[in-house]
């Protein structure tokens, strides 16, 4: 149970560094902040924004780490479905002639997989947890 706990602790930690990193970041170009937006050259803006959102639903999924309360993994599923769906329309994006960076693509497949890596860690230790009391 302490395990438990204590991965718990650990993942709000990481979560909530990522979800910052990604507010500072997304916020950074969608309102122009030090002169970022030059800086990024060729940004999608739909994606900007999708990251945006999900760096809220993050900050709410670190409070249900903390909390321990079973919503958490469905924030998580939110934020993952909104990526998904971006990266899709990312796909058609590029596919119509649209400008993008290379690196967009790696870290749209980055988010995903560390979205659904905290996803099935808010399942397996709040959800499985919560059966058990």
């Amino acid at each position: 149970m302490k395990a438990k706990k204590n991965i718990n602790t650990l993942s709000a930690i990481i979560l909530a560094l990522f979800a910052l990193l990604t507010l500072y970041l997304s916020s950074s170009v969608i309102f122009d902040w030090f002169g970022i937006r030059a800086k990024e050259g060729n940004y999608v803006l739909f994606i900007v924004w999708t990251n945006f959102i999900c760096s809220v639903l993050y900050l709410f999924a670190v409070y249900g780490f903390i909390k321990r309360v079973k919503w958490t993994f469905w924030v998580l599923i939110i934020a993952l479905v909104i990526l998904l769906i971006a990266f899709i329309a990312l796909q058609f994006h590029i596919s119509n002639g649209g400008t993008y960076e290379e690196k967009t693509i790696g870290a749209m497949v980055f988010r995903m997989l560390v979205t659904f890596i905290f996803s099935f860690l808010a399942f397996y230790n709040i959800n499985k947890q919560l059966k058990k009391l």
